[in-house]
């Protein structure tokens, strides 16, 4: 009976986890982990449901020339929803695209997963910023 109870609990805890994600929302500003640049994030598209996220600030050393010419663009391009606070679509990173997996983490953090040729993969971090 105790097992089957814990069991209970930990539905319910998961229950809980799924509902908060399902709850936060990706619009907002957001900063990477190294703390070079910021991004706006908004739902886009004709029905909204799909994530757009555009570069709008580059400092700390990443607003070089070569950098300059992606304020602005889209880092985040039109990704579909897959699951609650996630979706998939197409990432553009300084020049380079990739396919992508964006996921809210919390109301806090966002993940960024690319992955270029299927085997050149890199995960970013994303904070929200106050705004």
């Amino acid at each position: 009976m105790i097992g089957l109870a814990r069991l209970g609990i930990a539905a319910v805890v998961a229950a809980l986890a799924v509902s908060a994600a399902q709850a936060a929302s990706p619009v907002g500003t957001w900063e990477i982990e190294m703390k070079d640049s910021r991004y706006r994030v908004e739902m886009c598209g004709p029905d909204g449901t799909a994530l757009c996220g555009t570069l709008i600030w580059l400092g700390n050393g990443a607003d070089s020339p070569e950098n300059l010419p992606y304020l602005n663009t889209l880092l985040i391009d039109h990704a579909a929803p897959t699951a609650p606070g996630q979706w998939k679509g197409d990432l553009h990173i300084y020049g380079q695209s990739a396919a992508g997996t964006i996921t809210l983490v919390s109301d806090d953090q966002i993940t960024l997963r690319g992955c270029a040729f299927l085997v050149v993969c890199k995960t970013y971090q994303l904070f929200r910023m106050a705004d």
